[in-house]
């Protein structure tokens, strides 16, 4: 069964972020992800895993003005040399965290804009990260979103995703799957992950309708699970959701699913 990581962008927010890493680990979870770490001394991070017994399994590369309403500036060429400069902070925290993986979030299409400019930058903004990354030991993801939620995304699909790590053309390059976004973007959420699971690095999930906890909208989750285990699936599974009536209140599920993984032990 995969491991689930708390993103503590989203859950145990009822806390001060430092306190959420004890909340995760008290409620059961062996891993934290988060949006961003750079807020925070890496070693004031480092030191709040290893207090909790918890791995840090992803966070992302600097994305632009977040409070501004940019969602990554990957794909923006008069960005370039901003972006590689969060390449090596990206590189700094993630080595003293010893997180393995981070996402590259493509950003939102400026109006007006030409695709192919957009493309090309962010295949080479892929390129330059993934060999730095590669580097230090650390993969480098690319995250398809919907949008619905963040329109005009220019990465939104998983086959677009797919054929762009074609086209950077580096081992180091992998999809971070999103249940959520891909449910709603293009369904077939099983026969996707049987046919990419070898380019897929990395999970997340949430349900649909709400962005809530699973088994709170139109995804069978136990089905999904169940599915990962056949294709032998053993990476992290990122809880990314907003939970419906607090996050202690919604992990029925994640009970249910490490009961099972218990029984099956």
């Amino acid at each position: 069964m995969p491991k689930f990581a708390a993103n503590l962008t989203m859950l145990f927010t009822e806390h001060d972020f430092l306190d959420r890493f004890r909340a995760a680990a008290s409620a059961g979870f062996e891993g934290v992800e988060y949006l961003f770490p750079y807020d925070f001394p890496a070693e004031d991070l480092a030191a709040k895993l290893n207090e909790h017994g918890l791995a840090q399994v992803l966070h992302n590369l600097p994305a632009g003005d977040w409070t501004a309403g940019e969602r990554g500036i990957a794909i923006l060429p008069d960005r370039v040399e901003e972006f590689r400069a969060g390449v090596d902070k990206a590189i700094a925290y993630a080595t003293t965290l010893r997180c393995p993986q981070v996402n590259c979030l493509a950003g939102i299409a400026p109006e007006g804009a030409d695709p192919a400019e957009l493309e090309a930058t962010f295949v080479a903004n892929l390129g330059y990260a993934a060999e730095k990354l590669e580097a230090a030991g650390i993969k480098l993801l690319i995250e398809p979103i919907n949008t619905r939620d963040i329109p005009c995304f220019f990465l939104n699909r998983t086959r677009q995703a797919l054929d762009i790590i074609a086209e950077v053309g580096s081992p180091n390059l992998f999809v971070q799957y999103d249940v959520y976004h891909m449910q709603i973007m293009e369904g077939d959420l099983a026969p996707t992950l049987s046919a990419h699971l070898d380019r897929i690095a990395h999970i997340q999930l949430a349900d649909t309708p709400g962005r809530h906890e699973p088994g709170s909208g139109e995804i069978n989750y136990p089905f999904l699970f169940a599915h990962l285990d056949a294709l032998g699936y053993r990476g992290w599974i990122g809880c990314e959701y907003k939970p419906a009536a607090g996050t202690e209140a919604g992990l029925g599920w994640f009970r249910a699913a490490k009961a099972r993984t218990a029984a099956a032990a």
